[in-house]
């Protein structure tokens, strides 16, 4: 029965591969405590166990879905790398430089007293980094070397079980760590300094905008009875912009909204805004009606993206306070108009009013359509939300990064080419900003990049697991305990360099330089035990900046580790 089994497979390989990715996500979906491996180190890990009965595929399915994972990887990042080469992100990216030069200098100075070779080296720095990039890149650096076609498939086996033997212990180690090890080491209470953050930022716990239970934004109407003979000015500024009037019926007739604009007796009004404000609002204008008719008005949630270079670098909460001549003068925003998100590099930012706004923040507005209509402009271009795909646009990028993979130079005597999986984060990383600045063109979806790269990886560590198989046992016995402990060493090593740099020298708060710390990782669990830590959102602020530009550089020193491994063996 077994043996029947195993010549289905091996004779429809395409069986084992959805196998694989089944399993594979399962077991990485398991959580020992913080840890949880992830489907794509699960895949890796059933692919190697799968691969024991000698079950392959052609490498035209395994380069193929890297393609897309590689240039969907560089579409994804490309508009907030980018954004972050400013004196702040240049600032901040100083610790990935720390991660890439310590990492390679560990990588490099363990290949020489072990004897590591091309393969391993590279894989126990795509394990050890938490990079599952770096295993595409090394890999497609590994297949240009002039080696046999025995040795080479060796060499990319290595990198695969390097990888998985290390990503496991690194990914402990860093998590731990950052959320653990490193606010003792500080001798914080990260819970204390992560509140006092918040709070300096302008956030409270008191802050009755942030109820999960109930919308932030809510309009109601109300017969005035108190308020009459005050003007909208009058009962609105006190509010500071959290609420507005939007709509006034005096019997059936409609008034112009203006602030000098009295109030009478009976008159009907509609006003738009933040939750917390609705209660005084009630007692200073009259009993709620529960009569309707008559404000049709239709509100609206619109994402634009910030290109508008007068808002870069201002806090958030400057969004509400400017208004028609104050110094360094922005545009006077409607009374009724309300930021409800703000998303950077994919991640959910804390509204805090002292939030810097950066280029290429997409902000989520509500209010009234009409004045949506009015403000985008001031902000930059609508994003366009749509289900279809650009393949055109997608298969070009690829094209190019495949084209422009194929050139080699070399540094310090050291052949070095991109590589097909380098030349396609390149292109990825351009028509990504091009999008981004173009935001009013369809491309390529969210989901559809998410989809991208989740397959395109997946099913890239399936077919180079599923091959490695059978010599992954060998690389095991040959090297034992070593490649655990370097992977420790590795994940740590960097982290502690960067803790020193970044509070000694670049004085950065605890909470987001741990956040950074995790980002120059391109950690997310570690992410996710620092914030269970700090208890609230803040070490994101430090992680969408470092994690930004890692995701891109570290993919890059896959081919370099190959080219100067292979180097030092001559």
């Amino acid at each position: 029965m077994f043996n029947q089994l195993v010549d289905i497979l091996r004779a429809h390989p395409e069986i084992a591969l959805f196998g694989v990715l089944a399993l594979g996500y399962a077991v990485g979906q398991i959580r020992f405590g913080p840890i949880q491996l992830g489907g794509v180190c699960g895949t890796l890990i059933v692919a190697l166990l799968v691969g024991q009965l000698d079950i392959t595929l052609a490498d035209g399915v395994k380069n193929t879905f890297f393609m897309l994972f590689i240039f969907a990887l560089g579409y994804a990042g490309g508009p907030q790398f980018f954004a972050n080469l400013d004196a702040k992100g240049l600032r901040m990216g100083l610790l990935c430089l720390v991660e890439v030069v310590v990492v390679i200098a560990l990588v490099v100075g363990a290949s020489s007293i072990f004897g590591f070779d091309q393969g391993t080296a590279a894989g126990l720095m795509a394990g050890a980094a938490t990079e599952s990039a770096v295993v595409g890149t090394a890999t497609d650096a590994i297949s240009k070397l002039a080696l046999p076609a025995e040795a080479i498939r060796q060499l990319q086996a290595n990198v695969v079980t390097a990888y998985s033997i290390t990503y496991v212990f690194g990914l402990i180690a860093i998590v731990v760590t950052t959320s653990q090890v490193f606010p003792l080491v500080l001798r914080i209470d990260l819970r204390a300094e992560a509140d006092k953050l918040w709070r300096s930022m302008g956030g409270g716990s008191d802050d009755a905008d942030t109820a999960p239970a109930t919308p932030g934004i809510v309009g109601r109407v109300f017969d005035v009875d108190a308020a009459a003979g005050r003007t909208v000015a009058e009962l609105m500024d006190p509010f500071e912009r959290r609420a507005g009037i939007e709509r006034v019926l005096r019997g059936t007739q409609a008034l112009a909204i203006t602030p000098s604009l009295r109030l009478e007796a009976g008159d009907q009004v509609l006003v738009i805004g933040q939750r917390s404000a609705m209660v005084e609002i009630g007692v200073l204008l009259g009993r709620e009606s529960a009569q309707t008719h008559g404000f049709d008005v239709v509100v609206e949630t619109a994402e634009v993206v910030l290109n508008q270079p007068q808002w870069f670098d201002r806090d958030l909460g400057e969004l509400k306070t400017h208004g028609p001549g104050t110094p360094g003068t922005l545009p006077r925003l409607p009374q009724n108009l309300h930021v409800v998100g703000l998303i950077r590099d994919g991640h959910a930012m804390p509204l805090l009013p002292d939030l810097k706004l950066k280029k290429r923040d997409v902000l989520k507005l509500h209010g009234p359509a009409t004045d949506i209509t009015k403000v985008l402009p001031l902000f930059g271009d609508r994003v366009m939300r749509s289900a279809r795909t650009n393949i055109s646009y997608m298969a070009t990028g690829i094209l190019l990064g495949v084209f422009i993979g194929h050139f080699s130079i070399k540094l310090g005597g050291i052949p070095f080419s991109l590589g097909t999986g380098g030349g396609a984060l390149l292109t990825g990383l351009a028509f990504g900003w091009y999008q981004a600045k173009n935001p009013h063109r369809l491309s390529i979806p969210d989901d559809a990049l998410a989809l991208m790269k989740d397959i395109g990886l997946a099913t890239f560590i399936a077919c180079v697991g599923l091959a490695s198989g059978p010599q992954a046992l060998t690389l095991i016995k040959k090297f034992g305990i070593a490649l655990p402990l370097l992977g420790v060493a590795i994940a740590v090593v960097p982290a502690c360099f960067s803790l020193f740099i970044g509070r000694k020298l670049l004085k950065i708060e605890a909470p987001v330089l741990l956040g950074a710390i995790a980002g120059q990782q391109c950690s997310t669990p570690a992410l996710s035990a620092i914030q269970n830590a700090a208890g609230n959102t803040t070490p994101l602020l430090g992680y969408t900046i470092t994690y930004a530009i890692s995701n891109v550089i570290l993919p890059l020193m896959g081919p370099l580790i190959v080219g100067i491994v292979s180097a030092m063996q001559k």
